[in-house]
Formats: C-alpha cells, sequence, structure tokens
C-alpha cells in the first residue's frame, strides 16, 4: 500500500508565499505523473498544476507563472511553490501520484492541506 502525506499549507498574507510539500511512502517501484488540485469552499476541485514523467510542465490559467510544481524523486516528493498568493487562492490543495508497485498502476490522493490567504 502507499501512504501519502501533505504539508506546508497554513495562513499567508496577499502576496506572500508557501511551499506545499506531499510525500509517497509504502510500496513504491516507480512514480509517473504528479498533480495538485484545489477545492474552494462550496466549489469543484479544480487542477491547479502537473508534472508528467517526462518532465512536461501544465498550469491552470489562474496560478500560472506564480505557482511552481516539482518533484524530488530520491525523496518520493512532489511541492508546490507559491508566490504572490492572492485571497483566491484559499482552498484545501490536494496532491497525487501516479505510482507503480511493479504490478499494478493508480493513482494515489493526499488527504488535503488547508491553504488560507488573507486580504
Amino acid at each position: 500500500q502507499v501512504q501519502m502525506e501533505e504539508s506546508g499549507g497554513g495562513l499567508a498574507q496577499a502576496g506572500g508565499s508557501l511551499m506545499l510539500s506531499c510525500a509517497a511512502s509504502g510500496n513504491i517501484f516507480r512514480i509517473y505523473d504528479l498533480e495538485w488540485y484545489r477545492q474552494a469552499p462550496g466549489k469543484e476541485r479544480d487542477f491547479v498544476a502537473r508534472l508528467t514523467a517526462s518532465g512536461r510542465t501544465d498550469y491552470a490559467d489562474s496560478p500560472e507563472g506564480r505557482f511552481t510544481i516539482s518533484r524530488d524523486n530520491a525523496k518520493n516528493t512532489m511541492y508546490l511553490q507559491m508566490s504572490d498568493l492572492k485571497p483566491e487562492d484559499t482552498a484545501v490543495y490536494y496532491c497525487n501520484m501516479e505510482i507503480t508497485d511493479g504490478f499494478s498502476r493508480r493513482t494515489f490522493w493526499g488527504r488535503g492541506i488547508q491553504v488560507t490567504v488573507s486580504s
């Protein structure tokens, strides 16, 4: 089984920065694509950023230019560096990783971490 643990969320002021981390542990053979999503109160979960195994990055329109997704393969960890934060960035942020244990390939999700940006 695989466990996902997110960290780094909390309260920030508008214009500030936060870095989210998401670490995977357990029965991991290889990690492929990584993604961040977020869900604001009363809204659906929305795509934020993707980093593929080949190194391609994709971003949603809103955070593009302000957020950067990255990975540390040696630590099975992904990051989301968030800069110039805006109140509309307030949401629960979720990570997911596409992981194989050598037999099957699945997408695993973190539990979510709160980010609150005050104006």
